[in-house]
């Protein structure tokens, strides 16, 4: 019989306690096994869609962070707009015109090069202030969801479960197309052909009933922020009551708020504002050039979204992991301290056994493996049962959170590595569908149990190592 089978036959001899001191460890394994996971997926989430096919954001100044956050997650709120006339810098006249072709020449006013144009390769506006129930709803361009594209195959970033996208104006719906995410839909019950209304700034009692949008698309899900909330077509969005820019020389009448506007004449240029702009730069070079002569102006500010995520997870939401991996280390470590101490205390039930056996030819160091062995059966088999907890656990819980987060945890996602630890690995091992896993937080726990068992096992272990057989056989009865 190995000296496995042994420590085995004696873990269960003592059944009650053995389980109780392994149910202590398995707790403690599976807090770890949470933090690790949940801080590692959802800090990768933020990271990841800190860039989602665009490099900088521009918008009014004021929190760098704060702008990050509510324009690429929807977490936070608007401070102030930008000119749409900003917006215009980085697009060509071209492309102005193309975008401004249904507006009267006299509202549109000269079009020229963008100072910026020629250092852009695409810029997306987007409109924020206004909800549906409690997702974001946000004004853009039918090119939100046409110019990002996937890096591995150049294909649209973005595709549709159901409908199309919004058009800019078409003689079904006008300006009014909406194209919602696919969490809202599953939330709400929407569906292609719903018509949807908008409140301003969330308030319940100031809903835009009088201009309301046809839902045309649903996104497929994506795992990104914009499962969460509903795109408007940016033209509808300035029609809408209140959003019309207003001259100090001007008052605020019938026609500012839409309800005399044509409906098929877009809002002025000079009526007109932006909450942010998603830029991406047509080289390495641009963004220093274009955040730095920005940012010496009054108008906006440029900020770098991946900058301003990682400045976040190190200075605030680190340390609490930090924390909280401590506190769940230390719950282990006094697991560990109960199987010292439930293993030491049987050891006085336990000298006639180890005598007989140590009579019977067992060297010392036999009789000190098998006491070793059951601390680490006791504890790693503990810490798997912990591990598979934490799984299950957040596997079962994972529809909540990704119908707050949009974070969607898979039964067997691990932990993945901190960023500073995956840049000394090649992307192409990370990357590896089968290698991949194996580089993650969550395997260093199982060598770390059997190193802790050790420890704590050591001091019994020990106690039998020095169990005296004839002693111990002639006071026995």
């Amino acid at each position: 019989m190995s000296i496995w089978q042994i420590a085995w036959r004696s873990v269960r001899q003592r059944a009650l306690a053995s389980s109780l001191t392994s149910f202590s460890m398995a707790l403690g394994v599976l807090l770890v096994t949470a933090v690790l996971l949940v801080y590692g997926l959802v800090s990768k989430s933020f990271t990841d869609n800190s860039d989602l096919g665009y490099n900088m954001i521009a918008g009014a100044k004021g929190g760098k962070l704060q702008l990050v956050l509510n324009t690429t997650f929807y977490l936070s709120e608007p401070v102030e707009n930008v000119p749409y006339t900003f917006y215009q810098q980085f697009l060509t006249k071209k492309q102005q015109e193309q975008e401004l072709e249904l507006m009267k020449p006299e509202n549109r006013g000269e079009l020229t090069d963008g100072t910026y144009a020629k250092n852009t390769e695409f810029a997306i506006p987007v409109c924020l202030g206004d909800y549906y129930q409690n997702y974001r709803v946000v004004g853009t361009l039918p090119k939100f969801f046409e110019v990002f594209k996937d890096y591995d195959n150049d294909e649209p970033k973005y595709s549709f479960r159901e409908g199309r996208n919004f058009e800019t104006w078409n003689d079904e719906n006008g300006y009014f197309e909406a194209v919602v995410g696919s969490i809202v839909a599953n939330q709400t019950g929407l569906k292609i052909g719903d018509k949807i209304a908008a409140s301003h700034g969330g308030d319940p009692n100031d809903i835009h009933t009088d201009s309301p949008f046809t839902v045309v698309g649903i996104l497929a899900p994506s795992g990104t922020p914009n499962d969460r909330a509903v795109f408007i077509n940016m033209e509808g969005f300035y029609l809408m009551a209140g959003h019309a820019k207003v001259e100090e020389t001007e008052e605020v009448g019938a026609n500012v708020s839409g309800t005399t506007i044509s409906r098929r004449q877009p809002l002025p240029i000079k009526q007109r504002e932006v909450t942010a702009i998603l830029i991406r730069t047509s080289d390495p070079f641009s963004p220093i050039i274009i955040k730095n002569r920005v940012n010496e102006g009054n108008v906006a500010q440029i900020v770098m979204p991946v900058m301003e995520i990682t400045s976040l997870f190190e200075l605030i939401v680190k340390p609490i992991q930090t924390l909280l991996l401590v506190i769940t280390v230390l719950i282990c470590f006094v697991s560990g301290i109960s199987i010292l101490v439930s293993i030491y205390n049987s050891m006085n039930d336990r000298k006639r056994e180890i005598a007989v056996m140590r009579a019977l030819g067992a060297r010392r160091r036999t009789v000190m493996g098998i006491v070793l062995s059951e601390s680490i059966i006791l504890s790693v088999g503990g810490g798997i049962l912990g591990w598979l907890g934490a799984h299950f656990l957040l596997f079962g819980a994972s529809p909540m959170i990704e119908a707050q987060t949009g974070v969607q945890i898979g039964l067997f996602d691990l932990a993945p590595l901190p960023r500073k630890l995956e840049v000394l690995i090649p992307s192409a091992i990370i990357e590896n569908d089968w290698i991949g896993p194996l580089f993650s937080l969550e395997f260093v726990i199982v060598p770390a149990l059997i190193l802790l068992a050790v420890l704590v096992g050591f001091l019994p272990a020990y106690t039998a190592y020095r169990t005296d057989v004839a002693e111990t056989l002639s006071s026995s009865p």
